[in-house]
């Protein structure tokens, strides 16, 4: 019939169509360098307030110097941080050891060179003139805290300072805190409620110091 559309994906000798994700997966596949043994994540010393810098500038050097091979990752160690400040929840990243950055390396001297050289790094951490790599159980603790879902919450007063409630069923009451529970991030505060002290148990963003 002459209206009859032809389907164009029926050819049996056409080529199979592939998909973004699956031509970003081989790419990436091919892309995979295989670590050497001697891998280690070392420690590197910045100025402080400028290690997201330091770490823009040694990924530049890393792909410039093409030494992909023999570094792999740069992390500046970070966590998310909340604060409660004029009834405001504020969630910032806090960096977890300023002035230090961690780097994924083997170790020689072409990738001592690239790293010790890059604009910010002010050394390795270690003995002398001989970097120290971090023990694999402190690494893993470092990347397992900077994974950790749940952010973690700044607290920014102390046992005996006086602090207003601003949540819950005490709120706009005030007491002063007798006991800080971090594990829990709770806080027991003393308020004075007809005529008498009473703890009361809070989570820390139930409080804000006055």
């Amino acid at each position: 019939m002459g209206n009859e559309k032809k389907d164009v994906l029926s050819n049996d000798n056409a080529a199979p169509i592939e998909s973004d994700a699956e031509a970003e997966a081989a790419q990436a596949e091919e892309e995979v360098v295989e670590k050497p043994e001697d891998t280690k994540w070392y420690v590197i010393h910045s100025y402080a307030g400028y290690e997201k810098k330091v770490e823009k500038n040694l990924m530049h050097r890393i792909e410039s110097m093409q030494m992909q091979n023999k570094i792999f990752n740069v992390v500046v160690p970070t966590e998310e941080e909340v604060e409660l400040k004029d009834g405001v929840r504020r969630t910032t990243e806090r960096r977890i050891f300023p002035g230090y950055i961690l780097v994924e390396m083997s170790l020689d001297e072409d990738s001592w060179y690239v790293v010790r050289n890059t604009p910010g790094v002010t050394g390795f951490v270690g003995s002398g003139n001989k970097p120290i790599p971090l023990r694999d159980d402190e690494a893993n603790k470092i990347i397992k805290r900077m994974e950790a879902e749940a952010p973690k919450i700044k607290v920014n007063f102390k046992v005996g300072q006086k602090v207003r409630i601003v949540e819950g069923p005490f709120e706009d009451f005030s007491g002063e805190v007798d006991d800080i529970d971090l594990d829990r991030a709770r806080v027991r505060v003393l308020v004075n409620f007809f005529g008498r002290e009473t703890p009361v148990e809070l989570d820390f963003l139930q409080v804000e110091r006055i």
